[in-house]
């Protein structure tokens, strides 16, 4: 699939496609974001490829020149003449200068090109990771606290998040960093459910972390009320979420601000909803019910400027599941039972489904 994906991308860029097949392919682009920005990274990296050939031209024909200047050293005994020099080879130099400006200046911006994705997620989570350092702190000098007296302590999470379902077979899906460097994890709803969970299945890059129920008692979730939209939501719409910032569920309502994310990355949502630690991994719905995003942080600074990674891309997430792994496909809902039900509705039928992420080291 990503061969054919590369193949496509390079025909497009070298101009090989018939007009009908560039129509439909650049159509694709408009509704494939994933597809968009795989061809974006790679006219980066060619650009950058031919500038390093023009480098390379560039180091021969000064080479040449040096050969040529201690081959008439040689010959005549003496070093030649500057100014018969720089009338035989002012042209060259000239166009070496200019290719050796643009390739270093062009280079440099490649490759800041390809670092700002990167740049972009760690900036989505500056502030919560802060935090969240905060907490474990706190949470450690408890522990030696306790540990001081002669009674056992117990162990406890040392740092939680949301997760929310995926299929009835025990699929969950968080954010990476929440369940980062965890032993072991747990989870729990409303309703006092609990299982062990591990994780199966990473993207670093956009932050999201699939993770399956261990527990041999486990008997399924029951029917999941929501479905993932495969479209991008429109600007302005009414959204919500339930989260774990603390120990109760709490709702959050908003809209949706932006249709990217921090400094324009296109595979987030920004929202007007407050979120605090613990809101990582929770589901971002929209009026109908639909699951159109997962949180994954906030813009340190800045109030009410939260984010979402788009549900599109953990869609993508899920169908490499069986392909990077031995467990069986994820079979996402099919029906929205949560559409045209009110708000309190919704949420009584939303909460079983959305767990508090418990960490423990």
């Amino acid at each position: 699939m990503e061969y054919l994906m590369y193949e496509q991308i390079e025909r497009y860029l070298a101009g090989k496609m018939v007009a009908d097949e560039k129509a439909a392919f650049e159509a694709l682009l408009q509704t494939d974001l994933r597809l968009a920005e795989r061809l974006k990274e790679h006219r980066t990296l060619l650009n950058s490829m031919q500038q390093y050939g023009q480098r390379q031209e560039l180091r021969r024909k000064l080479n040449a020149i040096h050969n040529e200047l201690e081959t008439e050293k040689t010959t005549q005994g003496t070093i030649p003449l500057w100014g018969e020099f720089w009338k035989r080879h002012a042209q060259t130099m000239a166009v070496a200068a200019s290719v050796s400006l643009l390739s270093v200046f062009g280079t440099l911006w490649s490759v800041q090109q390809m670092k700002e994705p990167v740049k972009q997620q760690t900036a989505h989570y500056v502030e919560l990771r802060r935090e969240v350092d905060k907490l474990k702190k706190a949470q450690t000098a408890i522990i030696k606290d306790i540990n001081s007296t002669a009674k056992p302590a117990p162990r406890p999470a040392s740092v939680s998040g949301t997760g929310f379902a995926l299929s009835a077979n025990g699929y969950l899906v968080t954010s990476s960093h929440v369940v980062e460097g965890a032993d072991s994890i747990m989870i729990e709803n409303t309703s006092g459910a609990k299982y062990k969970v591990s994780e199966v299945y990473r993207d670093q890059v956009h932050d999201l972390s699939i993770l399956k129920v261990e527990d041999p008692g486990f008997a399924g979730f029951s029917k999941l009320p929501y479905t993932f939209k495969t479209t991008e939501s429109d600007l302005g719409e009414m959204v919500y979420t339930l989260g774990y910032p603390r120990e109760d569920i709490v709702f959050g309502e908003g809209s949706l601000s932006s249709t990217s994310g921090y400094q324009g990355d296109t595979t987030a949502y920004q929202i007007s909803i407050p979120l605090n630690p613990g809101n990582s991994g929770g589901p971002l719905l929209d009026d109908k019910g639909n699951l159109i995003g997962v949180i994954s942080g906030k813009q340190a600074g800045q109030e009410g400027a939260a984010f979402a990674i788009k549900s599109a891309y953990l869609l993508q997430l899920i169908s490499e599941l069986p392909l990077a792994t031995t467990l069986s496909p994820v079979s996402l809902p099919k029906a929205n039972t949560l559409a045209g039900n009110s708000r309190p509705q919704q949420l009584k039928k939303l909460k079983d489904f959305v767990f508090v992420v418990k960490v423990y080291n």
